[in-house]
């Protein structure tokens, strides 16, 4: 027994070593892609400023990149089909980095639809350095639920980094080489992570191509999985109702004495959703993730209702870096639930779908929080708190019916977290 002990303990901790050296590529990879994406509207809006075009046109130029992420998921069913879904992700990001590359390059020789039209078509690719490169995640982690949480926990911080990575190095590349400049270094940003997607493991496909759904009957398969139903809602609702942040702190700041603690402000929501990543690091969400995401979403929505009640600018600091916490946390229950209530033959799809319809409701939310700026700057933030309030107990009564009607599946479902997550 000793000998047969001694033999395993190599091959347990080589597979140890091979998930932590396959994490670690996936998070250099998808922390530049993510950059690239993430980055590109600031870069576009200050370049078309810098070169003289009114600010309507800088605004349809920046919602060229944003609205097609909508259209992914339509593109998304060949990371399914794909022999090596790796190529699929890194050819999406050479032809995001060349296309922006490319319309950054024209914007100031050339009319203003041109470049729009290069870079609708880069944003078509958007979700699959979002949610499409998630989707490769579950297979790298390993086997049991802890490994899959502590994983998540780095996507979270990914993303975390990628969306204060980019357009902060945006904004410094603006005020000294120029926008052009910043441009260009995201798009070589997304070729190079194109280059370190392929270093990620190879993961053979789930099943047959012939057995992978369209799009849309994935889209009919979420809304039929309770689990999954509740995740994209709840993810919708979450993201609809955190993209008030910027606005509210826009609107709130010269109250507390300057324009310029906007982005104090806002900073203070990213710093949160960093800790929120490390705290994750070190203790990753434990228990069901159906169940997670609406206890979670209550969480936000406190959070929220704090922020729109704290009288002085501190205290409001303070306020948005617990939002960003409750945020990351959120997020990553999210991701748990995706990869483990994902069918096999739809696992990238489903990543795309929620990520997609995810940044079209944050674009609603700032949208939204704009329009209701019309009296008191906390109505906006009180408002979407309520929503996320309303949403997750809908949540709650949907899953408690569920269980009710399937008892069985549930008990079995909370008794396979330490194996293979499974198609619940």
């Amino acid at each position: 027994m000793n000998s047969a002990s001694t033999a395993d303990a190599p091959a347990a901790g080589g597979g140890a070593l091979q998930r932590s050296g396959g994490l670690a590529r996936y998070v250099f990879a998808a922390t530049l892609v993510r950059s690239a994406d993430g980055g590109a509207v600031v870069a576009i809006v200050l370049l078309a400023q810098h070169t003289g075009l009114p600010a309507w046109v800088s605004g349809l130029l920046g919602a060229s990149i944003t609205a097609p992420h909508l259209l992914g998921p339509f593109i998304s069913r060949r990371l399914d089909t794909a022999r090596d879904g790796r190529v699929v992700i890194a050819v999406s990001a050479v032809v995001h980095g060349a296309l922006l590359g490319i319309a950054a390059l024209l914007l100031p020789h050339t009319w203003a639809a041109v470049p729009a039209v290069l870079l609708f078509i880069s944003g078509l690719f958007g979700p699959m350095l979002t949610g499409g490169i998630s989707s490769r995640l579950p297979a790298i982690a390993g086997p049991s639920r802890q490994h899959q949480r502590r994983a998540q926990s780095w996507d979270v911080a990914s993303y975390g980094v990628s969306g204060t990575l980019g357009p902060a190095s945006v904004a410094w590349l603006a005020a000294g080489p120029g926008p052009l400049a910043a441009a260009l270094v995201l798009a070589a940003a997304a070729i190079i992570g194109a280059a370190a997607v392929l270093a990620l493991p190879r993961q053979p496909p789930a099943t047959d191509a012939s057995a992978v759904p369209s799009p849309l009957q994935t889209l009919r398969q979420i809304w039929r999985s309770g689990p999954l139903r509740r995740t994209l809602a709840l993810t919708v609702t979450v993201a609809f109702s955190v993209a008030v942040l910027p606005i509210y702190a826009v609107a709130i700041a010269p109250q507390f004495g300057g324009a310029a603690l906007a982005g104090t402000l806002i900073a203070g929501y990213g710093v949160g959703n960093l800790i929120g990543s490390a705290i994750l690091m070190v203790k990753p969400l434990p228990g069901d993730a159906d169940r997670l995401i609406v206890v979670l979403c209550f969480v936000v929505a406190a959070a929220l209702a704090v922020v729109a009640a704290m009288p002085s600018f501190v205290a409001a600091l303070v306020a948005c870096g617990a939002a960003g916490i409750a945020n990351a946390l959120f997020f990553a229950a999210t991701l748990a639930a995706r990869s483990e209530y994902a069918p096999a033959e739809a696992r990238g799809q489903v990543f795309i779908w929620v990520g997609a319809l995810k940044i079209a409701a944050g674009s609603a939310g700032t949208a939204t929080a704009g329009v209701l700026l019309f009296g008191a700057a906390w109505m906006p933030v009180a408002l979407v708190a309520g929503v996320c309030v309303v949403a997750a107990l809908a949540s709650a009564r949907s899953r408690a019916a569920g269980a009710a009607a399937h008892p069985l599946a549930r008990r079995r479902a909370a008794s396979s977290h330490d194996g293979e997550p499974g198609e619940h």
